[in-house]
């Protein structure tokens, strides 16, 4: 392992996965490192987005969980034997637990930079030099921090549209939610990308009448489509009303509600509307343009693969840069910056073998090439299974979902993969080690799964991308 000839200072501008991933890298090698921060350690990952989210998404699997289990044969009585028909979600209970582990793993992150000797100081910094960051701290007197690198991870916030202002209490970004005492009546979400899809089946699973607005043809447009179908077959017959190549105009309270207004002139009513249309990246007024940084058009920092800026020891990671909007990888870049920096060895970012997930019911995840690049490519075979054959699936009452792998022709080496099933968060791993590996098929599937498993189709689907015999 390399590491640094001498003490190097690294100065961070956020404490999201990009920052303390990066401070704990830094600190291992043995730089001095300060964490500049105004929103909380652990940032919009921990804090508002991704913990919040899935806990939340969680929460209304298990209560669709108790609804499957009367497929099974099972169901809840009261003490009487009377079945139970109902289950019910208390809110503020849900947003109390929420919120509560969010702290804690904030909590938790805070003390292992803690442990290995990792600054923090509260409030917001801007660059004055590329090695020069000035921090208006909670004090009132700046704090001028000086350093050999700097690594900008300052994340992004949700996109604000002039014609749906959010109030917080009725126009909700997705960071206003767990302010909700009750669950609402009737829930409008604006944009079906993952966050709006996760959280609308959320809502709809705690038992929320929702109304989702896609300006698309199938929801989840940046998804693998055969995915996407799924989930929005799922939607509507679990009782979503999804309006497809639907723009909305603008949002609005009226009386007790909101009014959201459709470009085509449509007007759908709802106790609360859920804006979800994007992210933009928080780079304005931190003195990136004073200093020469590149941004893209979008507000973006141009990154390299080692996730330097435009400007000599000015490094960047997470939703700031615009790579992929993903923790997983604003930690990757993070890490990477900081093993560019302080010498040690480094791998360069490989976008190719990132693994992402929808946390919707069923989840889709996805890793590698994509069904769109696969389709252009003629050197490329892919399969597709569903798991409703599979014998575990049976089992725990699944029939929907699939399986998709992506191979070379003739050397059979595994590119990508998408899978779609309850936790296919976790099923995907084994194909993102074949991919980032750069395994075969033949390898994928001759290694053994247990039997029964949802795992066994993941090596079915290989076999039958074995290169002599085709798909």
């Amino acid at each position: 392992m390399g590491g640094v000839t001498r003490t190097s200072s690294v100065v961070i501008l956020g404490g999201g996965p990009g920052g303390y991933e990066a401070a704990l890298v830094a600190a291992h090698l043995g730089a001095d490192v300060t964490i500049v921060d105004r929103d909380g350690i652990g940032g919009a990952a921990v804090l508002t987005d991704c913990v919040p989210s899935k806990t939340l998404i969680a929460t209304a699997d298990y209560l669709g969980g108790i609804e499957t289990a009367a497929d099974l044969g099972v169901h809840l009585e009261d003490h009487e034997g009377d079945v139970a028909t109902q289950t019910v979600a208390e809110l503020d209970a849900i947003n109390r637990r929420v919120l509560s582990l969010a702290a804690a793993q904030s909590a938790d992150i805070s003390e292992r930079l803690a442990e290995v000797g990792v600054r923090v100081v509260p409030g917001a910094g801007r660059l004055a030099a590329p090695g020069e960051v000035v921090v208006e701290g909670e004090g009132g007197t700046p704090e001028t921090l000086h350093a050999d690198v700097v690594l900008v991870s300052t994340g992004a916030t949700p996109r604000v549209l002039p014609t749906a202002q959010p109030d917080g209490e009725r126009i909700l970004t997705w960071q206003q939610i767990y302010a909700l005492p009750q669950i609402p009546d009737k829930l409008i979400v604006v944009g079906s990308g993952v966050t709006g899809a996760e959280l609308a089946q959320a809502y709809l699973g705690l038992g929320t009448d929702v109304t989702l607005i896609s300006s698309r043809d199938l929801v989840l447009p940046g998804e693998d489509q055969d995915a996407a179908a799924v989930i929005e077959d799922v939607f509507r017959r679990r009782g979503m009303t999804v309006l497809n190549r639907s723009r909305m105009a603008s949002a609005e309270r009226r009386g007790d509600g909101v009014v959201v207004t459709l470009e085509d002139g449509r007007e759908v009513e709802g106790s609360h509307v859920l804006i979800a249309v994007g992210a933009v990246p928080n780079t304005s007024g931190i003195g990136l343009e004073d200093i020469g940084v590149e941004l893209s058009e979008s507000g973006h920092i141009v990154t390299d693969r080692v996730s330097r800026t435009s400007v000599r020891g000015v490094y960047a990671a997470g939703d700031c840069t615009g790579v992929f909007a993903l923790a997983s990888v604003a930690a990757m870049q993070g890490r990477t910056a900081m093993a560019h920096a302080l010498g040690d060895a480094v791998t360069p970012l490989r976008l190719s073998a990132v693994s992402a997930n929808v946390f919707t019911d069923p989840e889709i995840a996805t890793v590698g090439m994509s069904a769109a690049d696969a389709a252009d490519n003629s050197d490329v075979e892919a399969v597709m299974m569903p798991l409703s054959r599979n014998a575990r699936a049976k089992m725990l009452g699944i029939d929907e979902g699939f399986v998709k792998l992506f191979a070379y022709r003739g050397t059979g080496t595994l590119l990508g993969g998408v899978v779609v099933a309850p936790r296919a968060s976790e099923l995907i791993f084994p194909v993102a080690i074949a991919v980032q590996n750069r395994l075969s098929v033949d390898q994928v599937a001759s290694t053994f799964t247990v039997y029964p498993s949802l795992t066994g189709t993941l090596a079915e689907a290989a076999r039958r991308l074995h290169p002599l015999h085709g798909g």
